[in-house]
């Protein structure tokens, strides 16, 4: 039944693009044949199907390619016979129409036009990503068909092969979205992000079936445990046995990247607007593999990493058999942008209205100069309590200054260049006062703001100039300059903190007041050390963080 919707949108006239993206044994390689039947009998147009090499192309068409043109009549009656006609990778019909087996290199995917392409095992092709530095496969492939516009149609397939990037700094900004990695989860992010949700036959809300979702014993004997395994429903915790899968799917549906499927059967939302269907099916919904057969082969691929180090066998399952990417353990092991949110709490804050929650008692602003195409200042303003405690109060960006150019817009903030954009400090951060949780009118001032020194070129120069302004206007015990010193192995053994005029050996004429501002220099791998300890920390009294609900998704 999941295959359905992917063959009707092979013929859309709304999408020049397709994307599946599916464990093994789901029967990816049946909707090209059927493909080939549709465009042969009914709607005839050329077609090129790309395998990973020209020897695999070669396997495909004397194999698998060969049976179904034997066995289907209606598709084999209509080949042309003859060595010129009908050979390995060429392949005519008496409607004029043609089938060539490739294989992905520049030359074959230039100056071929043909309005419908087929590329097999997208993640399992070598530099799938940029052919010949030219772009990725898929991109290539699309302009083939570009000069039948509408009717044009680029398929792509694969279970995931590519392993996950960065996926410490990634959380997902739709429900859909794949996690960062380039080959076929990147074009499927690309497109309308379809995934298949069954519906639970106990509290009938819809989910979406997973790996995660299984549910078997912990037991030593693998085989015991695969044989217990039952899909459990995340809304009701309802255990969903094998025998019931081919109802579930039978009832399931392709529900688009914004929008819901209801208890009431109806479909709301808005859909991503783009030229790619793309398609994302898990492993137990593969219909010619079992679950008792996902959960085995993951436990004795887990007992082979836990035994050797091995993440071979553990990254082949996940991929194939589950329908998943892969995340290397030593990107699994670190903390995940997840895993902080789970400290967040509500102290009666809004991002529009920050408040101080109760037991802090005092504030300290931390400000970050950044250069280039994002020049500006990040701030986040941080509260202290008893035993070390911090609460996040506020954080937020500024890229705008108040320099206006001739259409009185404002310019954007140059820190590096521009003296006057560091004044946007005083009102904004140092002079600050935030209203605390309890209601009571009162509010807590930022004790200290603590400055980001050094960076581009003209940073630290205009730095030294802002604290020597604070200082003449009353303000030098509120506003310091900091530098974080770490990045090799003899600033471990530096002091934590230490105290420092860096502009004391300038031989400068012109500066008047040199070795008159003062720069505390931080121990970053120490204090780094202590604040990854303190982030895991789950009771307050000793340095716990929490961050608010509001937090947006750039900060964590």
């Amino acid at each position: 039944p999941y295959l359905v919707e992917v063959m009707d949108e092979m013929t859309s006239l709304e999408f020049q693009g397709l994307v599946l993206v599916g464990p093994a044994r789901i029967g990816k390689s049946d909707l090209f044949y059927n493909w080939l039947l549709h465009s042969t009998v009914c709607d005839p147009g050329d077609m090129i199907f790309y395998a990973m090499t020209r020897e695999v192309a070669r396997d495909i068409s004397h194999g698998d390619l060969g049976k179904v043109f034997r066995h289907t009549k209606e598709l084999g009656k209509r080949l042309v016979a003859g060595r010129n006609n009908d050979n390995t990778f060429d392949k005519r019909f008496r409607n004029g129409m043609r089938l060539l087996m490739r294989w992905p290199t520049i030359t074959e995917l230039s100056g071929k036009t043909v309005p419908r392409t087929w590329f097999a095992d997208y993640d399992r092709v070598e530099d799938a990503d940029d052919i010949a530095k030219e772009g990725p496969m898929f991109d290539l492939g699309m302009k083939r068909t570009t000069t039948y516009k509408r009717y044009g149609m680029t398929v792509a397939e694969t279970s995931p092969g590519r392993p996950v990037e960065n996926s410490k700094a990634w959380i997902p900004s739709t429900p859909h979205e794949a996690p960062p990695t380039r080959g076929i989860l990147g074009l499927y992010n690309r497109g309308d992000r379809r995934r298949r949700y069954w519906r639970c036959e106990h509290c009938r809300e819809a989910f979406e079936p997973d790996f995660a979702l299984l549910n078997y014993p912990d037991s030593n004997d693998y085989a015991e445990a695969a044989e217990m395994v039952t899909l459990r429903c995340p809304h009701c915790g309802y255990d969903h046995t094998p025998d019931m899968r081919r109802h579930l799917d039978t009832e399931g549906r392709w529900i688009k990247d914004g929008m819901i499927w209801r208890k009431d059967g109806s479909i709301d939302g808005k859909p991503r607007k783009t030229n790619i269907a793309s398609f994302w099916l898990k492993g137990p919904c593969a219909a010619f593999q079992t679950w008792q057969s996902l959960v085995f082969n993951y436990l004795q691929a887990k007992a082979a990493y836990d035994a050797t180090g091995d993440e071979g066998p553990l990254k082949k399952t996940v991929t194939t058999d589950q329908g998943n990417p892969y995340i290397p353990k030593v990107l699994e092991a670190s903390r995940s942008p997840e895993k902080l949110m789970e400290s967040a709490d509500d102290w009666n804050t809004t991002r529009e209205a920050p408040t101080v929650p109760p037991g802090v008692r005092f504030l300290i602003a931390t400000v970050d100069v950044q250069s280039g195409g994002r020049a500006g200042f990040v701030v986040q303003v941080t509260g202290f309590g008893d035993g070390g405690d911090a609460w996040v109060i506020d954080m937020f960006r500024v890229l705008k200054s108040e320099r206006l150019d001739d259409a009185e817009e404002r310019l954007p903030m140059k820190p590096e260049s521009y003296l006057e954009d560091w004044d946007w400090l005083v009102e904004n951060v140092i002079e600050k006062s935030y209203p605390l949780a309890d209601e009571s009118g009162r509010r807590m001032s930022i004790k200290l703001t603590a400055c980001d020194y050094g960076g581009a070129d003209g940073v630290s120069t205009n730095a030294r100039e802002f604290w020597r302004k604070m200082h003449e206007e009353g303000r030098g015990s509120r506003f310091a300059l900091v530098k974080g010193k770490g990045k090799d192995a003899a600033s471990r053994s530096a002091p934590t903190v230490a105290k420092r005029f860096p502009d004391a050996n300038q031989k400068d004429k012109f500066n008047a007041a040199r070795g008159d501002v003062p720069v505390w220099f931080l121990n970053s791998n120490e204090l780094k050390d202590t604040l990854s300890g303190l982030l895991d920390r789950k009771d307050g009294g000793g340095g716990k963080w929490t961050f608010p609900h509001w937090a947006p998704k750039w900060f964590y």
